[in-house]
């Protein structure tokens, strides 16, 4: 800080004048928004990019000029309702519009030059990723034991895809430990934008660490499949269940009371109760061989995987699949309903072994094509580190 001072002839008077330090700089988009006079808002409804400049006194003639010169890079028309912008504006007494900038979303943005040459280009604010591990045991559900823990409750969902083959997330009790290392995604290094990929886990499942740790003999991230601390595909044939996160209410049994009928006859299948409309899915992919209705079953759809296995899903309130049509593992092919014999919303979901139905959960699926031979070795070696890092976590929070 620069001080000056000037003294009266009579020496009896001191003034100080200080200069004032500037302020520093608040980056963003690249620009010092102190230089600026700046308008941050989000885009409402009936707002148009055109409507948006008119607000800055540019004329319908100016406006549509504009347009024209940018639309190779920013299509005006791709402004939703909801997403932010901001309007740098001279600091003068004008206040005449600069730069206007458009964030379609919190990773990307379009900057419209506005002086006196109009132009447009697209930017990415970088990211950057760090590596996370933590090991747990579970109080609730996941996506709530993860939020205690401060990680973004979505990874829940990566994770229950993952291991969609391998555990029946309906039979993790409280108390079941945990270890998952995993990226998160920051931008600008600062601001938190979620879980990236997870990179290494283990669940404490029967009694039994089922690990996962994805791996790609090429090393691209979409031809990635996940395996355990084996080698061994976590992927099956079938999915444990065609809901998520939902509880059993009635399993497979011979002899079961019907709650409609108010008689002793066998259940040929497993109920998950889970709230109407609910997505459910198909658990392999497989040919729709049934859609339609009937008065037990109410709406339904039967879907034929191979020579060997059936699929039944049934009381649904909506059908989004036709006979014939062709579907994917995890499919959504309608919607949870009481449609039929039934007291409340829940999916009876049926299994056909050769032709005759069976209890889906004693039945021994079939795996998918496990990893070639050629690539164990490189496999092992890539997940020792990883591995070594979750169990050393682990032991040490269990250790407590």
């Amino acid at each position: 800080m620069l001080t000056s001072f000037v003294v009266s002839c009579d020496q009896s008077k001191e003034e100080a004048f200080v200069e004032e330090k500037p302020k520093p700089k608040l980056i963003d988009f690249g620009f010092n928004l102190h230089d600026f006079n700046v308008v941050n808002d989000t885009v409402k409804s009936g707002d148009t990019f055109g409507s948006l400049l008119q607000k800055q006194n540019l004329n319908g003639k100016q406006v549509y000029d504009i347009v024209a010169q940018v639309k190779d890079t920013f299509d005006v028309r791709s402004i939703r309702i909801g997403k932010p912008y901001t309007i740098l504006r001279s600091k003068n007494r004008t206040h005449k519009i600069q730069y206007f900038i458009y964030q379609p979303d919190k990773i990307n943005y379009y900057v419209i030059d506005l002086r006196d040459s109009v132009s447009a280009y697209q930017k990415t604010r970088p990211l950057t990723f760090k590596t996370r591990t933590i090991a747990g045991a579970l109080n609730g559900s996941l996506s709530e034991t993860l939020a205690n823990e401060k990680v973004d409750p979505a990874l829940a969902a990566k994770i229950a895809k993952i291991y969609a083959w391998s555990i029946d997330f309906f039979k993790l009790q409280k108390g079941d430990k945990f270890g998952l290392t995993f990226t998160e995604r920051y931008i600008n290094d600062t601001v938190y934008d979620g879980v990236d990929s997870l990179k290494a886990s283990f669940f404490e499942y029967k009694g039994k660490k089922i690990y996962a740790f994805p791996f790609s003999p090429d090393g691209s991230s979409k031809k990635q499949q996940y395996f355990d601390e084996e080698g061994k595909t976590l992927k099956n044939f079938f999915l444990k269940a065609p809901l998520k996160f939902v509880n059993i209410t009635s399993r497979y049994s011979k002899s079961r009371f019907h709650p409609v009928q108010k008689r002793w006859k066998a259940h040929n299948g497993t109920d998950y109760a889970a709230p109407t409309g609910t997505p459910i899915m198909t658990t392999a992919a497989g040919v729709v061989e049934q859609a339609g209705y009937t008065t037990g079953n109410g709406n339904f759809v039967k879907v034929k995987h191979d020579r060997t296995y059936s699929t039944q899903y049934l009381h649904m309130s909506k059908i989004l699949v036709k006979r014939g049509q062709r579907v994917t593992q995890g499919q959504i092919i309608g919607k949870v309903g009481s449609t039929g014999l039934a007291t409340g919303p829940h999916v009876c979901y049926r299994f056909w072994k050769n032709g005759v139905q069976v209890d889906a959960l004693r039945l021994k699926l079939p795996t998918s094509t496990p990893m070639e031979a050629k690539y164990k070795q490189q496999f092992l070696e890539q997940i020792k580190p990883l591995k070594k890092v979750l169990d050393s976590t682990a032991e040490l929070k269990f250790r407590r």
